[in-house]
Parts: C-alpha cells; structure tokens; sequence
C-alpha cells in the first residue's frame, strides 16, 4: 500500500472514531501501515488538537468539520512525530481535504498546517 493510501484509509479510521465519539479507535478493516498512524493520531490526539487550536486563531477545532479536523490531526502528527518532509505532509493533506471536504478545506488546511510547521521550527530554534 502506497504512503498515500495508507493516510486516505487512516483518515477512515479518524474519521469514524471522531463521528461516534470512539475512545479506542477501529483500525480492524485498514492495512498495518494505515492502522499505525491512525493509532498514534488517536494516541497523541489531544496534544495534536492543542497544536493545531493555536496554530488556527479564527476557528476553535470542535467547530471544525469533522473531516477537516480528522486531516489536520493526521497532518500536524506527521509534522510533530514522523521524519516525513514538511512539504509531504502538507501537500498530501491538502490533496485530501480537496477530495474530501469543501472547496476551500485545502486552502484552510495548507494554511493550519503551515502555521503549525512554523511553530515547531520555531521552537527547535529556540532549543538550540
């Protein structure tokens, strides 16, 4: 299974466990690879979601659709606790807001997940 499908069935799995409010996810029907990041999303959710509402400063992340806050938290996981490139990760959910959520989710979702990239180089250099 390619990188991209793995992200599209783990955005699944997010997906439904959000929607009905899941405190363990369901990861039986998704490949090993897409079961690993929707675990750990869902392992780190509240971490991400602390991120993801202070890089967003006009929307607070309950008022997000579900879908849309389900691409973020897989993004800024990515950003945080992978070695994936910035421009991978940002570009590869962008691609899935466009799929998937309204016509201007990839704007908004570039636009988060840029923030959230600049907040974390920010902070490795301030660590230096």
């Amino acid at each position: 299974m390619t990188a991209d499908a793995s992200r599209d069935a783990a955005l699944g799995a997010l997906y439904s466990a959000d929607t009905r409010s899941m405190d363990v996810i369901d990861v039986t029907k998704v490949s090993q690879r897409s079961a690993a990041i929707a675990e750990n999303v869902w392992e780190h959710r509240e971490a991400i979601d602390a991120v993801i509402s202070a890089a967003s400063t006009r929307w607070r992340i309950e008022r997000m659709p579900v879908v849309d806050r389900n691409i973020l938290r897989l993004g800024t996981y990515e950003l945080l606790f992978t070695d994936v490139p910035v421009g991978v990760a940002i570009s590869q959910c962008v691609e899935l807001a466009k799929e998937y959520s309204t016509a201007n989710s990839g704007s908004f979702v570039n636009g988060v997940l840029s923030a959230v990239a600049e907040q974390r180089d920010a902070e490795a250099s301030s660590s230096d």
